[in-house]
């Protein structure tokens, strides 16, 4: 009978458990993050004189940047500093990056000197982009869909790398999308496409994230994958496809 009431005791105490982190997982989930539609609604509400800041470089913001945006320099601390105490800390801070990687660095140090309201960019301005959000640019539309579509004609298999130069997970994913191609000359074909230089076929894309690989067969795309991947990952679907 002891057995039996521990049991009976114990699996409740396992229950309200589980529930607690359930519920403390969500509130911390909730709290560390935003939606891209919740960014843009902030930033809407934030306006005339919203505080945005762009963690990237500056060569990469000159091409490209959201409007009224502030470029800041991650690499000084002290002029870094110099461009934070001019901002209000009682008003929300916008930041962003190429994806969410600066612009989370950022976010953190925003946060640890008391700015009540920091909010990321999810996806960076990859994504800003991707969705056909305006930005103050030098750099032209690029190839148009059209222009596209006959990229990617061919009898073979098309492999579609929509990257940036300045992108550190795209540098990485460079030289093994290079190698399957070279590798495969009969039956894969590669299309390399900048994102940043590309803007409307990024949107017409719905680019969310930068590396983007997309896989055609014919007309159509039989596989679709946003990071870094695997060499074998893409010898394994390639293989699938022949």
């Amino acid at each position: 009978m002891k057995t039996k009431t521990f049991a009976l005791l114990f699996i409740p105490l396992i229950v309200l458990t589980i529930a607690v982190t359930s519920v403390f997982a969500q509130t911390a989930s909730s709290k560390s993050g935003i939606s891209f539609e919740a960014f843009e609604a902030k930033l809407k509400q934030a306006s005339p004189n919203p505080q945005i800041l762009d963690a990237r470089s500056s060569e990469e913001f000159e091409l490209n940047h959201l409007k009224e945006a502030l470029n800041v320099n991650l690499k000084n601390d002290a002029e870094l500093q110099q461009q934070l105490a001019k901002l209000d800390k009682g008003k929300p801070v916008f930041v962003y990056s190429i994806n969410n990687g600066r612009s989370g660095q950022l976010a953190t140090k925003l946060k640890e000197q008391n700015f009540k309201e920091v909010y990321e960019l999810p996806g960076g301005i990859s994504k800003w982009i991707g969705a056909g959000r305006p930005v103050e640019t030098k750099t032209g539309t690029g190839l148009t869909l059209v222009e596209y579509n006959k990229l990617v004609q061919s009898d073979k298999l098309v492999l579609v790398d929509v990257h940036s130069k300045f992108c550190g997970s795209c540098k990485k994913l460079s030289p093994i999308v290079d190698s399957v191609a070279s590798e495969n000359p009969n039956t894969v074909k590669l299309v390399k496409v900048e994102l940043f230089d590309n803007k409307q076929l990024g949107k017409s894309l719905n680019i969310e994230s930068i590396p983007t690989l997309i896989l055609y067969k014919g007309d159509k795309i039989v596989w679709r994958n946003s990071g870094l991947t695997t060499r074998s990952a893409i010898d394994k679907v390639i293989k699938a496809q022949l």
